[in-house]
């Protein structure tokens, strides 16, 4: 659906995006998790015709976006970080605008709109003006606009900032209604948590350049990054730690009455209590290290995600 090759831009002497290469396939959720300033808006923004890129190529559906950006134009939809609205409109006006600038039909807009609505669930407050409305609303709105000419690729840049978690929720929903009826969606965030429950496949980007990109799972295998059970005793001698080591046969470390034991939690967590009860150990403790996306960033780049 989308191709990406070597795609760069600058801005002055600062490299934004440096010769990015990614694809995005027919019906997915695509995700670009990077901190501020990573290039994840500079690259939805040439993808989306708002910027030019220096180098590189963007083929949206088989189109070349450098060819032919008028029809390539017709199937995308654009969320943008900032609310791109009337404040002195009410909901369906704006709805009425924007949608009146894709030239669709009267009769056809009007029942667009209704059905976005009541997608993003404010039929009810469709008359009230925006500037009545709180930040999530807005957001909800923001979506809608992007959706009346029925575009087959959504762009989503950062929509969750500045929102209530209750209005994020309902975003997710939102967004995971469009997933289903077949809408391919990218996705730019610097929420971990985001793109664990939205994305299929993710993009990790820092300092304008692609990190690694696959699914979580494929992440964590590039990554160094296990799972571990972190366990504590009332008392662990070094008889124990040896007979433990024996029977396990993990990598185990230890620091006084804790041992930390990189494992397949699902897999190996019964044989690992087991294996404490055969030593006669006695847990105080036990915490499971599952791996996240916050991990395996820093794995991979040395950085907290939210540097």
């Amino acid at each position: 659906m989308i191709q990406v090759k070597n795609l760069s831009k600058s801005f002055d002497n600062i490299h934004a995006v440096k010769s990015i290469n990614f694809s995005i396939q027919k019906g997915e959720v695509f995700g670009l998790l990077g901190p501020n300033g990573a290039g994840k808006s500079t690259t939805i923004n040439m993808m989306s015709t708002i910027l030019k890129s220096d180098e590189g190529s963007i083929f949206i559906d088989g189109n070349d976006l450098n060819n032919n950006q008028n029809h390539c134009k017709q199937l995308i939809g654009v969320v943008p970080q900032e609310i791109a609205l009337y404040d002195e409109f009410s909901a369906y006006d704006n709805l009425m605008f924007w949608g009146s600038l894709y030239k669709v039909p009267i009769k056809k807009l009007r029942q667009r709109i209704a059905n976005l609505l009541d997608l993003i669930g404010l039929s009810e407050r469709k008359n009230d003006l925006i500037k009545t409305f709180s930040g999530g609303m807005k957001r909800r709105v923001n979506i809608a606009a992007a959706l009346l000419h029925d575009p087959k690729i959504l762009f989503m840049d950062e929509p969750t900032v500045g929102v209530d978690p209750q209005s994020r929720n309902r975003i997710f929903e939102i967004i995971e209604t469009l997933n289903k009826q077949g809408i391919t969606i990218v996705y730019t965030t610097h929420y971990m948590e985001e793109v664990e429950r939205l994305c299929d496949r993710i993009a990790i980007i820092d300092a304008g350049e692609i990190v690694a990109q696959g699914t979580q799972v494929e992440l964590q295998k590039r990554s160094d990054v296990k799972e571990a059970v972190e366990i504590s005793f009332n008392s662990i001698n070094t008889l124990q730690k040896e007979k433990l080591q024996e029977l396990l046969n993990m990598n185990i470390n230890s620091n006084s009455n804790t041992i930390i034991i990189e494992c397949d939690i699902n897999k190996e967590l019964s044989k690992i209590i087991t294996a404490c009860n055969t030593c006669a150990l006695e847990i105080e403790d036990l915490q499971l290290k599952k791996v996240n996306l916050e991990a395996i960033f820093l794995s991979l780049t040395g950085k907290q995600l939210r540097d």
